[in-house]
């Protein structure tokens, strides 16, 4: 590193720079722009100090005042902010590219820009605009299976047979209602198993704006540029799309949520990308626009969204520059958008969940299982030190080896990897809500309730300290997740995921494990009844009963209940608390 600084110190002194310019650009740019300058690329971001605070969302009950609302704040900080810069880049005659979904401007531009711009007080830091590239699905042949080549099999896939899908369906619940996002390589709209369910499918003359965004614009791949329509360059959109919704209705089932609609956003060319395009898809996604990306509209936003890529390390990703696609995380989840991402391919080793987005606590991290309720050979693991957090990766689990989907051109195949395990999630998520609606915009419930309803999958890894007996761990997470069982908790429970969020600060559960009473502390609160609820793993209620609290203190009876892993919900006033523990 040390070096590094002494040559760019050096190089930049023969450009010219004064002294000060070159202390404000080395300050602030990253060592891989400092790299990439001294390469001859001419690509950066700059970003912001001030971010657009959003924190009050979480105040608000309906995912549509929520993505209004953060639209509003978002645009609103980035057009004031970014107005003197825009007009400096637009005088100078710069390509550049303004986003407001992170307050960020990416340019196409000089060292001698990028040194203009760093003494700017109002700039934090500049970033490289790093290539990324697509997480590729794993041979079959890694997990000793066959790959299927078939065209038609006319059978429920086992994924989602695994997962308890069918008996969703079987309840009426098959996506109704909910609308799911994917930023990939792209899609085939009107391939048979996903044309009815695309969002802009009219019988006739497909309307595309607000449904398809394409954030390539240059050539490069047979989609060309700016694609007016979906197009799949690669097959692997396609594939996940169709885990997602796919149904041909000549029997080959192969989507968690068949009735459900989707939107999509090609964020890679062949496969590879850059933060420009991802973060160009996340904001569309929050707020669609028609083709001429005009008429943003957050009220068209997807539920979900589904994100099978990840970054390639030797394409020069690292810590030092996620900063903008963490912030365009943490922007949609507070508009009321799940965003499901897979763990990435690189197990089986421990701290392989390495890179974005896997690796941001925003996202919801997906693993991958086998039929046999494994965890896949291949699945990262956490838990996560590229940026010295230590959080405990992935979140849950899904199926992802050997998934059988559509791709171009009317055929199927089947893949394996993390790629494949996330759209069963996205699925899942979609069923939730199509069984109770009052759940869209809710995050923190939706994710909630899928960790606590998943299948405690058993392993013999130990990461980082996380036994294998002990759930989340690094190397499933919470668990398989469990769709029948988390639709009968949502539609059972009597609480207030109806409107509100669980609040997990506040409260402290003990002891765990528990014998005959289990205890709960719940400040700011004294002398009310509450009432509390116990859930059995399948989702089944197995306590309800109010409670007076003797000053902060519930003292709940549970000498009845079995031995194993419960969840509580405790609703004190208009605030409602979910967790899990342990009964002996």
């Amino acid at each position: 590193m040390k070096l590094t600084l002494l040559c760019a110190f050096f190089w930049l002194s023969l450009t010219g720079f004064s002294q000060d310019n070159e202390k404000s650009f080395l300050q602030k740019a990253k060592s891989d722009l400092i790299r990439d300058f001294n390469n001859g690329r001419n690509e950066f971001w700059i970003v912001f100090k001030e971010q657009a605070d959003v924190s009050e969302a979480k105040n608000l009950k309906t995912k549509k005042e929520k993505g209004e609302y953060v639209f509003q704040k978002l645009t609103e900080t980035a057009r004031r902010v970014q107005a003197p810069f825009i007009s400096l880049l637009n005088n100078k005659g710069v390509d550049f590219q303004a986003f407001w979904i992170a307050n960020a401007i990416s340019i196409k531009g000089d060292i001698a820009l990028a040194k203009e711009l760093s003494a700017y007080p109002e700039v934090k830091e500049l970033l490289p605009n790093t290539r990324f590239r697509v997480e590729e699905p794993i041979d079959p042949s890694y997990e000793n299976v066959a790959r299927q080549d078939a065209t038609s099999v006319y059978a429920i896939e086992w994924g989602l047979t695994k997962v308890n899908a069918p008996q969703v369906w079987a309840m009426g619940y098959k996506g109704q209602g909910v609308v799911v996002g994917g930023q990939d390589t792209g899609y085939e709209f009107d391939n048979l198993c996903l044309e009815t369910q695309y969002r802009g499918y009219t019988g006739f003359n497909p309307d595309h704006n607000f449904n398809w965004h394409d954030a390539i614009h240059t050539t490069g791949s047979n989609c060309g540029a700016n694609s007016p329509m979906p197009c799949d360059d690669n097959n692997h959109g396609t594939h996940t799309m169709g885990t997602m919704v796919g149904d041909d209705g000549a029997g080959n089932q192969i989507g968690m949520a068949p009735m459900a609609k989707w939107i999509g956003a090609r964020n890679m060319n062949a496969g590879v990308g850059t933060p420009s395009t991802y973060n160009e898809c996340w904001q569309w996604f929050l707020a669609p626009t028609d083709l001429n990306n005009q008429n943003p509209t957050p009220s068209k936003a997807p539920d979900v969204i589904n994100n099978s890529w990840g970054c390639d390390a030797a394409e020069g990703c690292n810590s030092t520059n996620y900063s903008t696609m963490e912030t365009a995380i943490s922007n949609l989840r507070a508009a009321g958008v799940v965003v499901v991402c897979s763990a990435g391919n690189d197990g089986p080793n421990c701290n392989t969940v390495n890179g974005p987005p896997a690796h941001f606590d925003e996202s919801f991290t997906v693993g991958s299982t086998t039929s046999s309720d494994a965890i896949s050979s291949f699945s990262s693991r956490g838990n996560v030190n590229v940026d010295g957090s230590n959080r405990i990766k992935p979140d849950v689990c899904a199926p992802g080896s050997n998934i059988r989907s559509c791709i171009p051109g009317g055929s199927f195949a089947s893949y394996s990897g993390t790629s494949m395990a996330g759209p069963h999630v996205v699925g899942a998520v979609a069923l939730l809500i199509s069984a109770k609606p009052s759940l869209a915009g809710q995050v923190d419930t939706i994710e909630s309730i899928l960790e606590k309803t998943a299948v405690h999958i058993t392993s013999t890894q130990t990461c980082n300290g996380t036994a294998p007996s002990v759930y989340p761990n690094n190397t499933v997470g919470y668990g398989r997740i469990n769709i029948l069982a988390a639709v009968n908790y949502a539609l059972s429970s009597t609480t207030s995921i109806d409107n509100a969020n669980p609040v997990s600060k506040g409260i402290t559960v003990y002891p765990t494990p528990a014998i005959d009473d289990l205890f709960a502390i719940i400040e700011n609160a004294k002398d009310v009844v509450s009432q509390v609820e116990i859930f059995n793993p399948t989702g089944q209620l197995v306590l309800n009963e109010s409670i007076l609290m003797n000053y902060h203190s519930l003292d709940i009876p549970i000498h009845a209940l079995n031995g194993g892993v419960y969840m509580y919900s405790i609703k004190t006033g208009d605030r409602t608390y979910n967790g899990k523990f342990i009964k002996k």
